[in-house]
């Protein structure tokens, strides 16, 4: 695991960030000559709460994420936040989200751009993991030598588990830098109609199948699943759990049979992969953020009831309240992913996947600008505080700080600065005489 860079050296990195985001998103302050922030007097009912475990942070390139073709200078800009602590990991696809077919016909390999994807982690110098997934069309009932990209999101077929597999044993040898892989992606395709639920014994072999193949080749690779996405559902509402739930809302038990079924089948595992937005299906609200991203804290122990496998989240989602702007660049889309970073700190999450540090119209926050556009590659609202806390958070030494007179208020400290965050439309006092905007989040030096 990465220590932290000195102090300084981090402090440097973060003004660049500051100082090429707008003043507006961020409201922080300029750095002074030796590159330090003015510290953060955090006044009042402060409680502090440590990690319970390291957590690593990474992201998830997905389409369009700093690619050869972009204009030189909004790459290398881009470039340059993704190797300045925004990652622990990244993770690619085997197949799509910016990666082509990489076994178009039987034995027929081309690597091409999953080995451009992987020279980014190799540049920037990270730890580098993969998602097996998707499948070549001829493995889910498509012709040789096409791919209908419209059928990206089909599974393989039962007879075709063991071609994937052996695709997934290639594909760990080809690249020894991989060191984690995710087992397909959300379960994709394994939908069952008749049975109106997840067609979890499918998965699980399929995913028992690549366990094996990717062990015998590379037993040093660990592997996770099942990365069922946990839907939330309006309390006593068909399918939703009378255990699991709050704030939030309650779990879609259909999801957590999943989880269940995978952990109760399948024939080994390194770590417990999940994924989880905080809205509620079907309904016209959207908790709090404090609501809202409790979620993955209390579903986070209910794993933890259930298995002692390491919890990454592959993928989250924390919503903006209704009529807030959820653009990648939105520092409200930057506050309510700091508040999601907090609940997974607390409850004792090993890892969580950012999806798409590109700016993209998703509705979550990213950590640069389109790169794809000459102007692009510059640092968003959370990329400051990301970059912050990625080395401390992954080093276990963060206390998460909420203040009970002002339950909008969320901050993060180490030994060396401080990350505040306003959750909330309204200007809120920290100090005497010093105030955040509404979704500010400010990072600076411990006072």
């Amino acid at each position: 695991m990465r220590a932290p860079r000195p102090f300084v050296a981090v402090l440097a990195a973060l003004t660049t960030a500051l100082v090429a985001c707008s003043t507006g998103s961020t409201g922080s302050p300029s750095a002074a000559p030796d590159g330090s922030l003015p510290p953060i007097e955090l006044e009042g009912d402060w409680t502090w709460t440590g990690q319970e475990a390291p957590l690593e942070l990474g992201i998830t390139h997905t389409q369009n994420s700093v690619d050869e073709h972009d204009p030189d200078e909004a790459r290398q800009r881009a470039m340059d936040i993704l190797a300045a602590d925004s990652a622990i990991w990244q993770n690619h696809h085997l197949m799509g989200f910016g990666t082509d077919n990489p076994e178009p016909e039987p034995g027929e390999y081309d690597w091409e751009t999953l080995d451009r994807r992987m020279k980014i982690t190799e540049e920037t110098g990270q730890k580098s993991m993969l998602t097996l997934c998707c499948s070549p069309d001829w493995m889910k009932g498509g012709e040789e030598g096409e791919t209908d990209w419209d059928e990206l999101e089909e599974a393989p077929t039962p007879e075709h588990f063991g071609d994937f597999a052996k695709l997934a044993a290639e594909a760990v040898k080809r690249y020894p830098q991989i060191e984690r892989v995710l087992v397909w992606n959300e379960l994709k395709g394994f939908w069952d109609d008749a049975k109106g639920r997840w067609d979890y014994e499918g998965y699980t072999e399929l995913y028992n199948q690549v366990y094996r193949a990717v062990k015998d080749v590379r037993p040093d690779v660990q592997v996770g699943g099942p990365y069922v996405v946990l839907i939330s559902l309006e309390p006593g509402t068909q399918d939703a759990s009378a255990e699991v739930t709050g704030p939030w809302g309650a779990a879609d038990q259909r999801t957590l049979d999943v989880v269940d079924y995978w952990l109760q089948n399948n024939v080994g595992a390194d770590f417990l992969a999940v994924d989880a937005s905080t809205g509620i299906r079907n309904d016209e609200g959207i908790p709090s953020p404090v609501a809202g991203t409790q979620k993955y804290a209390d579903l986070a122990r209910w794993l933890q009831q259930r298995s002692d496998l390491p919890i990454w989240w592959a993928e989250y989602y924390p919503q903006v309240p209704e009529g807030e702007d959820d653009t990648g660049a939105s520092p409200v889309n930057a506050a309510v992913n700091l508040a999601a970073i907090a609940a997974m700190a607390e409850s004792g999450t090993a890892g969580a996947l950012l999806w798409g540090p590109q700016e993209h119209d998703l509705g979550s926050a990213a950590l640069w600008t389109d790169a794809t556009q000459e102007d692009g590659g510059r640092p968003l609202p959370l990329t400051a505080a990301w970059q912050f806390l990625v080395p401390r958070l992954a080093s276990g030494d963060v206390e998460i700080g909420r203040s009970p007179s002002r339950p909008d208020l969320l901050a993060f400290r180490s030994d060396d600065g401080v990350v505040v965050v306003n959750l909330s439309n309204k200007e809120t006092e920290i100090a005497a005489g010093r105030q955040l905007a509404p979704w500010q989040t400010e990072v600076g030096g411990r006072s």
